[in-house]
């Protein structure tokens, strides 16, 4: 299978890694508009986590200056497109027409009328379409949501999600709301699909914040309301440049226990209602590799990626961008409507 990696930041250099790993995968092509990664100089890559790219040999991979040169490769079977998200929708087009498979970096567009013309796209083009929405790959994450499924923990009662993380001074990009969305929709977009995926889509939301993205701080507290839960809670956002760490936890109070995990020290714990507490038995992989895996097993076998439908990528992107708008409006409840 041969692959085409669109972009080649901190999110194009993990996957890269990703696919060395999985046998009969070649990167037959690369995109970017920065002529030193072309050379496969990644090592001056960095991102909120993780430490700098690689060197890579790119001496028998066709390179492109630009991403629509790159997606009518016939030699291509796939593209993984890892540019900045107001790119997305135009690319993953192109490509779907051009009757690629197409893995597209989260949020799967910057608008909701974009994630919805990529859909079109994808169900015309009859190809797989898949964006890396990685937090449900993520052993930390996957092992809660699979108890839930199965009941193990009860009803849940609340949630709060938090993730948080220095400004984006590793991509000047992620720092123009016009081309990101902002933390709301580039860093955020994770935890709300968590929940779209762990709960459903929720009846309506409301939030509050502040958004002041010349100094570096882009945060938001939103409050998603399902039936039966007493609360789902979703905060954090971009803090200052360089300095503020990376972190994302959460707590999810059960009928059966508490669930707790905390990237900074506390491995996803349940605390039971007999007062014990059990760590979570993890599977030993890498969320991004699983994610690239899982990818690559859906095109080899034309199926769709039900662990992470399009649809539902669609559906995050337009419950972030509500979550944007309701803080916009503190206190007031804003119906979600697909």
């Amino acid at each position: 299978m041969k692959i085409g990696v669109l972009g080649l930041g901190f999110m194009g250099s993990t996957h890269l890694g990703a696919y060395k790993k999985i046998p009969d995968v070649e990167i037959a092509a690369v995109a970017s508009d920065i002529p030193e990664r072309l050379t496969g100089d990644l090592s001056g890559v960095q991102g909120n986590i993780g430490g700098p790219g690689e060197r890579w040999d790119f001496s028998n991979v066709a390179k492109y200056s630009e991403p629509f040169a790159a997606v009518m490769n016939p030699d291509l079977d796939a593209v993984d497109i890892c540019l900045p998200t107001n790119l997305h929708e135009a690319v993953a087009i192109a490509a779907l027409n051009a009757g690629k498979h197409v893995l597209v970096e989260k949020p799967m567009a910057l608008t909701a009328a974009g994630a919805d013309a990529i859909l079109r796209a994808a169900r015309e083009s009859g190809r797989i379409l898949m964006a890396a929405q990685v937090l449900r790959f993520f052993p930390q994450y996957s092992v809660v949501r699979e108890g839930l499924c199965a009941g193990r923990f009860g009803p849940v009662r609340s949630a709060i999600f938090r993730r948080r993380c220095a400004a984006p001074f590793w991509s000047t990009w992620l720092g123009d709301k016009s081309a990101s969305g902002g933390a709301v929709v580039d860093l955020l977009i994770h935890d709300l699909d968590f929940c779209l995926h762990a709960f459903g889509y929720p009846e309506s939301v409301s939030a509050s914040g502040y958004e002041d993205l010349a100094r570096g701080i882009d945060w938001v507290s939103a409050n998603l309301y399902y039936p039966g839960v007493g609360g789902v809670v979703v905060t954090g956002g971009w803090h200052h440049p360089k300095a503020f760490p990376f972190s994302m936890e959460y707590t999810i109070v059960c009928e059966r226990g508490t669930l707790e995990y905390n990237s900074a020290g506390v491995g996803p714990t349940l605390y039971r209602e007999d007062g014990e507490a059990e760590k979570l038995a993890l599977p030993d992989r890498d969320g991004y590799q699983a994610e690239i895996e899982y990818f690559v097993d859906c095109c080899r076998n034309n199926r769709q990626p039900r662990l992470c439908p399009a649809e539902e990528s669609a559906a995050a992107v337009k419950l972030a961008l509500l979550v944007a708008e309701a803080r916009m409006r503190p206190g007031e409840k804003v119906p979600f409507k697909i």
